[in-house]
């Protein structure tokens, strides 16, 4: 086994509606919000984790090859693989994100190789930010307020604050896919891209939360718009 090319894909993610990704911050500030998104610690500004990115893609390409049930609901992984060594779905599910290796999967965890997938952290584009928000003297994110309401009073109780990266938002995205003895995957990346257009990123997606799309997708500097285009979902297997 050889490793043969590493490629770049990369891109904009611009935000159709607002994007929450939570940042797991427990404190308690007065006039603070219930539930912030994720900042960068140095410039303060919204990002999208690379780790979320990779959980939400690698869940609907299980979804969408019917894994899900066969691991159980946890991610599909060489165990699952060892019992269903004919899905070949399931075979470039593994080979693209990895997955928890078991001493008796020894022979398929060598024979499969290392994943190929590394997913970075996407920062706000500069651009985007300087001609959007600091010329116009904008914030990157909002807050909202949510809450649920009594069917029988017709009121709203229990409300929350939710932070909300602002729908426009622009950022970087980048991934890199390691080829090995020039095996082609790269049909298998792009489903997983169209999936997540068609779905959400981040918390409260069955809510309007975190609807994106990519624009201006390259390839090793080369146009992947068309290619990406072509991709139907739902009509074919890779």
């Amino acid at each position: 086994m050889q490793l043969t090319q590493i490629q770049k894909i990369k891109g904009t993610i611009v935000l159709q509606s607002g994007l929450h990704i939570g940042a797991g911050d427990s404190e308690m500030r007065i006039g603070g919000t219930d539930s912030p998104v994720v900042k960068h610690p140095v410039t303060g500004q919204p990002y999208i984790p690379g780790s979320s990115l990779k959980g939400k893609i690698r869940s609907l390409l299980e979804w969408r090859h019917g894994l899900v049930l066969a691991a159980g609901g946890s991610p599909y992984s060489f165990k699952h693989l060892a019992d269903d060594a004919n899905n070949p779905a399931g075979r470039r599910v593994i080979q693209l994100f990895g997955g928890a290796p078991d001493k008796t999967d020894d022979k398929l965890v060598k024979e499969i190789g290392p994943a190929r997938l590394a997913f970075w952290d996407c920062q706000m584009n500069t651009d985007w930010k300087t001609n959007e928000v600091d010329s116009r003297h904008l914030l990157t994110t909002e807050v909202k307020s949510e809450n649920s309401i009594n069917r029988i009073a017709g009121t709203a109780e229990h409300p929350r604050f939710i932070e909300r990266v602002i729908a426009g938002a622009q950022f970087d995205f980048t991934l890199t896919l390691k080829v090995l003895d020039g095996e082609n995957l790269l049909d298998t990346v792009l489903l997983g891209l169209k999936l997540l257009e068609l779905d959400s990123l981040g918390g409260s997606g069955s809510r309007g939360y975190g609807k994106l799309k990519f624009a201006g997708l390259t390839l090793d500097g080369d146009d992947l718009t068309p290619r990406f285009n072509a991709i139907t979902p739902f009509e074919q297997t890779a």
